[in-house]
């Protein structure tokens, strides 16, 4: 029985690998399958460490001793990553920004194991400590029993969020929400099989009674069942989704609404500049021009051939580099000159503008000076 159990853990292990990657790497959905994709690797990457304990890959010295400095398992992220794919599987302008990126620094209990490791490594290289690694193992297993309170805190948290946030989406009928509230439930379930597993593993005397008659199946099998069950279904549904958004494209317009359309939103850009509120999304645009928001996606994608970030982002760019070639232009900051013309951060702005014009920012100052000099050469050569 424990060989079936093993192998079902192992299967899930190589699922995982597949699915994550086919996920992260797919043009449909990009930043909710990248999301989930993540999060699967990380469960899958939990279950890889179960599986080489299990075939005593790590009865080998070096691959023991490499295990104890890399970090196989890591939990704080999935909590997270949960709450953000949701987000952006309903919210498509949603991006992970400073303050979502702040959300992953918990992460830090996650490298405590191997922190404590590679400090036993350090001192005994530097002559600090004496080579006796039975304490500094002892101390690297007791922390790994604790460490799972945190861990279960926090997806409980991003688990709560993740249902309280769906509850105010489920007025709104959005394709996709039934899928989404299904993993949401899901991960409910596995806290609570998790909590039942936990509360006598982190009390010492049961801790041997729970190994020695259950080891680790209670938690891993249902893992490797969420994994099969989010890379599968999560694949099949981003197909769907893309192609249920598909169907509801608006039909081509008529030119005489086009023609009003494409007016209005030229003038919001080049008088109004709209585009200054980093904040700006499509309805605050639809409010603004008295135009429906499928209207302006139809304008936008149909006959300018462009979607609406890029619409956007087209215009904060082009008066970035007016601001570039201003006069006293370098005494400014990239990232002051971006805020000013719209980006939210400074990483959306260094990976828009490099989308628009194929070069960085610093290239493209670069570029730009090289050919301002020149520029004056021939005029002071023509004037001899």
């Amino acid at each position: 029985m424990e060989r079936f159990l093993q192998t079902i853990i192992l299967l899930g292990v190589v699922q995982g690998l597949i699915v994550s990657s086919l996920l992260f790497f797919s043009r449909r959905l990009r930043t909710p399958n990248r999301l989930l994709a993540v999060l699967i690797f990380l469960l899958t990457l939990a279950s890889l460490c179960l599986s080489g304990y299990y075939m005593d890959w790590f009865g080998s010295k070096w691959l023991n001793f490499l295990a104890n400095l890399i970090p196989l398992i890591v939990v704080m992220p999935v909590g997270p990553l949960l709450y953000f794919y949701v987000r952006s599987f309903l919210e498509p302008e949603f991006k992970i920004g400073k303050k979502e990126r702040m959300q992953f620094l918990p992460v830090i209990v996650d490298l405590g194991g191997p922190l404590i490791a590679w400090v036993f490594l350090a001192g005994v290289w530097t002559g600090l400590l004496k080579n006796d690694a039975r304490p500094w193992g002892m101390a690297i297993d007791t922390y790994n029993v604790y460490s799972d309170i945190p861990r279960w805190i926090s997806l409980a948290v991003y688990t709560v969020l993740t249902l309280r946030y769906l509850a105010v989406q489920k007025q709104k009928n959005r394709t996709g929400f039934r899928w989404l509230q299904q993993v949401a439930v899901v991960f409910g379930v596995f806290l609570c099989i998790w909590l039942v597993y936990l509360v006598p593993y982190i009390i010492p005397r049961y801790t041997g009674w729970m190994l020695d008659h259950l080891d680790w199946y209670p938690l891993y099998i249902p893992i490797t069942l969420l994994i099969y069950w989010l890379g599968i279904k999560g694949y099949l549904v981003a197909w769907q989704q893309q192609a249920a958004e598909k169907k509801q494209e608006a039909p081509w317009l008529p030119d005489a609404i086009v023609h009003t359309a494409t007016g209005l939103l030229k003038k919001m850009m080049e008088e109004d500049r709209l585009y200054l509120n980093p904040e700006l999304t499509l309805q605050m645009v639809a409010q603004h021009t008295g135009l429906a928001a499928k209207t302006i996606s139809a304008v936008l994608n149909q006959h300018l051939h462009t979607n609406f970030n890029e619409f956007i982002n087209g215009y904060r760019v082009a008066l970035f580099k007016e601001k570039l070639l201003a006069d006293g232009a370098e005494q400014l900051t990239f990232a002051g000159m971006a805020q000013e013309c719209g980006f939210s951060s400074s990483a959306t702005f260094q990976r828009v503008f490099k989308q628009v014009t194929g070069m960085s920012p610093s290239e493209f100052r670069k570029n730009h000076t090289g050919t301002g000099v020149q520029y004056r050469s021939d005029r002071d050569l023509s004037s001899i």
